[in-house]
């Protein structure tokens, strides 16, 4: 289904980020892996992936710098001719509520999680316009949607990606690239450790179970692929029914 794609994908190297990876490497496509954290993780993932016949590089990268996200697309590009697919994926908590929360809680949210998606758009625009062609798929939250007690500064990025998201669709449709969100709600992953037997959140969703990170990936791949063509600017949530 993705042959002779490039996949970009931040926050690679665990969680959704690493499934999305695992996922579109089994649908063909070629695999940039951007990381910041755990050099062994990454690693882990680049040699399931070697093993599975996939190819794949690995990137560290601070997507919250600017210059950095710069100059890793740039070799990207130089690595793997060009990019297809871009999934934005990188992104942390830091819960508070705004009684405690500082300016750092805040600003270090926002930085990764919706500054980093922009700064990796704005790096592989060019990209886009010139292949005439491309996949962006940025991953939001419902609580981006909903909002949450104690993310104040996690929900304000998530909401800012949908407009972010819009933005970018409605600039880069007259190149053919499609540019969509995702909206996971609990997913079992190590960002929801703490919540993954809490029946009340448990309780709170229709489908009376958290989502895996599989199936998120599996969104992310129908996105990526041309089965998607002709969907751009949505926001699409996989939350077992938690924010309809």
């Amino acid at each position: 289904m993705l042959n002779g794609k490039t996949a970009l994908i931040t926050g690679a190297s665990r969680g959704i980020g690493r499934a999305i990876a695992l996922k579109l490497s089994n649908e063909g496509a070629s695999i940039a892996a951007i990381y910041c954290g755990s050099e062994e993780k990454a690693r882990e993932l680049k040699a399931e992936i070697d093993k599975n016949g996939g190819k794949i590089n690995i990137y560290k990268c601070d997507v919250s710098n600017f210059s950095e996200c710069e100059n890793i697309v740039k070799q990207v590009i130089s690595d793997f001719g060009g990019v297809d697919i871009l999934v934005n994926n990188a992104g942390i908590t830091n819960d508070k509520l705004v009684l405690q929360m500082g300016e750092n809680d805040f600003d270090s949210v926002i930085d990764t999680n919706l500054k980093g998606a922009f700064n990796m758009i704005k790096h592989c625009y060019r990209n886009f316009m010139k292949k005439k062609y491309g996949k962006i798929i940025n991953i939001s939250s419902v609580s981006g949607i909903i909002g949450n007690a104690g993310q104040a500064n996690y929900s304000s990025a998530k909401a800012g990606i949908i407009g972010l998201t819009k933005t970018v669709a409605k600039e880069l449709a007259s190149r053919n690239v499609c540019c969509n969100a995702i909206a996971p709600g609990f997913i079992k992953t190590d960002m929801t450790e703490s919540f993954q037997d809490n029946e009340n959140v448990l309780s709170s969703i229709p489908l009376k179970r958290m989502g895996s990170a599989d199936e998120v990936a599996n969104l992310a791949a129908f996105l990526a692929s041309d089965l998607s063509d002709y969907i751009t600017g949505e926001v699409i949530r996989i939350d077992g029914g938690l924010a309809m």
